[in-house]
């Protein structure tokens, strides 16, 4: 089951990423928004982070405007990685090399052609471990 979540700035795209998890046969999860109506994307993020944390989904794709202040949120969590995305290229690196288990995209700037080029990248490539696991392990703060 993978988790969905955005604001109001990129819920278009979201509606979009629904229906192409529905043509991909993907079952997903909508933490909202679930309309256009203005919202705070953070209290989104951390229902989408708190899922993804718990095993309740994996992975999980978030989005607002910029795509920067649902990133910021995801990632105050210690289980999340969110990599924000506006390339295929990158969508393979965030799998590749830091294992991301939520990808986010920047719904005011990115067109639907390329969310789909990145959503086929991010769910094709696995983690390649090795060195990048050491890596991985070193990203929560340690108390």
């Amino acid at each position: 089951m993978i988790g969905l979540a955005s604001d109001h700035a990129a819920f278009p795209l979201k509606q979009f990423v629904k229906r192409y998890l529905e043509e991909k046969g993907l079952s997903y999860k909508d933490y909202g928004t679930l309309s256009e109506e203005s919202c705070n994307y953070a209290t989104y993020g951390h229902l989408l982070a708190d899922a993804v944390e718990a095993g309740e989904v994996y992975p999980g794709i978030a989005m607002c405007g910029s795509g920067e202040g649902i990133s910021m949120t995801l990632n105050k969590h210690q289980g999340i990685r969110a990599g924000l995305v506006w390339a295929p290229e990158i969508a393979h690196l965030i799998r590749e090399h830091n294992d991301a288990n939520v990808i986010v995209f920047p719904g005011r700037f990115i067109s639907e052609e390329v969310c789909r080029q990145c959503l086929d990248e991010f769910l094709a490539t696995p983690f390649a471990g090795g060195r990048h696991q050491t890596r991985i392990e070193s990203i929560p703060v340690k108390q």
